[in-house]
């Protein structure tokens, strides 16, 4: 009883938690929920919907806490004896998961409980959770042979520890890479506060002068800002090269088992490639459905982004003579071409973005929306000392959720950003249980001299990401499985993506953009150059995203079995998409962790999709006010506290009272008149 992981607790005990606790409490807690499982497999009575699929709902509690803490710590704060631990723990997880699918005698009693839904009283949760529940079995091999159940738990196994060595491998790429810069005049065009953060970069790592890193708020600044055009080339092309250098950590290998063991897995399963088997509990059901999305999105953007990039290209060879327009020439011109535009650069808003400002604003926003009140409260653990924790409260007091905000890069930690769940929300006997929900991000770290700013950019992310905390955080529902973010992945971006659109609506930014050092709130011409340059390359920028979408279509929705060269595929998959001249040492694929570490394989599109929503959704707002209360209240009834509750376009259909209108997301991009 020394593991801190197997005692109960309501918050994580980070500050108790050792490494070496993992291993055992999630092999402790793996035995108990079979325990769990054995309990309703061997129950004497006729399967009922309490005694079978609502028992199954609430085993595994423990087993799922510790993990979700573990595996987020392997995210935000790992290290060589984590990554071991996760290659260990990982095979035996994804054995758990198939000894639970493919228990005959527990998909029988979940089957007979099926089989009899039509004279069962339940409700639209409950019918929910019930056909959530077989089709978990079904869809994952309960229906197999023996020998083909065998076959499945080794290709599962194996692609549990694929997942994490080409995310082990993204790591070490990104963290290998250092730019040190001892001449002060390579650093020309960059921003001081840029400077200072490489100046203090080196001081870290005990360097002279100053280090850029693939870390995002050191690798888009310079790229950006940097007029030195072949460091920008150095730092492009090291960037685009991670896992593919033929070396210890190449990513080539990993992703061609990868996709032909998703491939095999699907055709196991009765399904003509893994993008058959994933969309068809996805909004879009069909692979034909994504490609005809994605190629009409395609056929609207393309002359634009094509206009776009030839604007681009004449305004680099007016500016400096450039003849040839390269990717480490992309970022540097559009900000020049965007200042010229419209007279805004994205250091004249850095000041009005202090990062503590920006995030009192999303609670601001939140707390008029949705009547939420977030306290900072010290008495919680948390495993860096950069986490803010928060207590977050409804009007009448009732706790809502506890929130953990990590927002700095550090070695440990991958890049980007993520929402994740520490505790989930359910409904028991007695208590609706409250969640507790984290947000990761890398944003820039505060220097010496100042504040943590952020760029525009930046703001929009952290929206992001607090949209899916809202997620989980209102969550309302009786059952875990359907509670929070447990919605189909093409649905899941709508809160994320919705709240973004605060980020350029005046009445919202003069709550948050004051200047770090005056506090005076943002002035009215910087507010409408931000509207006016919001579409700015929009075409280029949708390009970007279905150029993606389309990526991993191309792995996922076809045979992969001929496919030898990664970096050939991936270049006739961007064929229709490309707009800059090819980098041969280049390749995304072998860092595309979204779709091959993350979730979203066959989901990449979802992006996408859910702007159609989003759009189609604010407009709702912006037609009553972005702060209309009854709006607000309808959005979260409908779509934030249901979870999974209802097929996701009633969900939507609830909220809008009319299906989504594709209409709006071009006409907002600029794309349509």
């Amino acid at each position: 009883m020394n593991n801190p992981l197997l005692v109960p607790f309501d918050t994580a005990p980070f500050s108790k938690i050792k490494n070496e606790h993992f291993s055992p409490a999630i092999k402790h807690f793996i035995k108990e929920t079979k325990s769990e499982i054995d309990n309703i497999t061997h129950n004497n009575q006729n399967p009922t919907f309490n005694n079978t699929i609502v028992a199954l709902d609430n085993s595994g509690k423990e087993l799922d806490r510790v993990s979700s803490i573990f595996f987020n710590l392997n995210s935000a704060e790992t290290n060589d004896e984590i990554q071991k631990i996760a290659q260990e723990v990982s095979p035996l997880l994804s054995d758990f998961k198939n000894d639970l699918l493919l228990n005959e005698n527990l998909f029988k009693r979940v089957k007979q409980v099926y089989d009899h839904r039509g004279s069962l009283l339940l409700n639209e949760e409950q019918k929910m959770l019930l056909e959530k529940q077989y089709k978990g079995f079904s869809r994952n091999g309960a229906n197999l042979s023996n020998i083909d159940q065998e076959t499945l738990r080794e290709i599962d196994s194996q692609l549990s520890q694929l997942k994490l060595s080409f995310g082990e491998n993204v790591l070490a790429e990104t963290n290998d890479f250092q730019m040190q810069i001892t001449d002060k005049e390579e650093l020309s065009g960059l921003p001081e506060g840029v400077i200072e953060m490489a100046a203090q970069t080196a001081k870290e790592k005990e360097l002279e002068g100053w280090v850029f890193t693939l870390d995002y708020p050191s690798y888009v600044p310079f790229v950006t800002y940097a007029d030195h055009r072949e460091l920008r080339k150095k730092i492009t092309i090291a960037f685009g090269k991670r896992a593919f250098k033929n070396n210890e950590f190449d990513n080539q290998a990993t992703i061609l088992e990868i996709v032909k063991l998703r491939y095999k897995r699907a055709q196991l399963l009765g399904y003509k490639s893994h993008a058959h088997f994933v969309l068809e509990e996805r909004m879009a059901k069909t692979p034909e459905k994504v490609f005809d999305f994605l190629n009409e999105l395609l056929e609207k953007a393309k002359p634009a982004a094509k206009n776009e990039f030839d604007q681009l290209k004449a305004f680099a060879n007016e500016l400096d003579g450039l003849k040839k327009l390269e990717k480490w020439d992309g970022a540097y011109y559009a900000e020049k071409l965007k200042q010229k535009l419209f007279d805004l650069d994205d250091e004249q808003l850095k000041p009005y973005f202090k990062l503590d400002n920006v995030t009192e604003g999303v609670f601001y926003i939140a707390h008029k929306l949705y009547d939420l009140n977030f306290k900072e409260v010290f008495d919680i653990d948390k495993y860096h000392e950069d986490i803010k924790t928060y207590r977050v409260t409804d009007k009448n007091n009732h706790l809502i959720a506890l929130f953990y905000a990590d927002f700095h890069p550090r070695s440990g930690k991958r890049g980007g950003a993520w929402m994740t769940s520490f505790k989930p929300q359910y409904k028991n006997e007695v208590l609706n249980v409250r969640p507790h929900i984290s947000n990761v991000c890398n944003f820039t770290k505060p220097t010496e001299s100042k504040p943590s700013l952020l760029s525009f950019n930046e703001v929009t992310t952290l929206f992001h990401e607090f949209g899916h905390g809202l997620h989980g955080m209102l969550a309302n529902t009786t059952y875990k499985g359907l509670s929070g973010t447990n919605v189909s992945w093409d649905f899941v971006e709508l809160p994320s993506q919705v709240l973004e659109n605060w980020c350029y609506e005046k009445e919202a930014l003069e709550l948050f953009a004051k200047h770090y050092k005056t506090g005076e709130v943002i002035p009215m011409e910087l507010i409408e150059k931000i509207k006016t340059s919001a579409t700015f390359h929009e075409g280029m920028q949708t390009l970007r995203q279905l150029s993606f979408g389309l990526l991993d279509m191309a792995w996922h929705g076809n045979d992969p079995s001929e496919v030898n060269d990664v970096k050939e595929f991936e270049s006739q998959s961007f064929s229709s998409t490309q707009l800059y001249p090819d980098v041969k040492e280049n390749c995304m694929s072998t860092a595309f962790s979204h779709i091959f570490q993350g979730g979203y394989s066959s989901g990449y599109y979802s992006y996408k999709w859910a702007e159609v929503l989003d759009a189609d959704a604010f407009a709702y707002f912006k037609e009553n006010g972005i702060f209309n209360k009854e709006i607000a209240s309808k959005f979260k009834d409908t779509v934030l506290s249901q979870g999974g509750t209802l097929d996701p376009l009633d969900l939507y259909v609830k909220f809008r009272g009319k299906k989504p209108n594709p209409e709006a997301l071009l006409k907002r991009a600029g794309l349509m008149k």
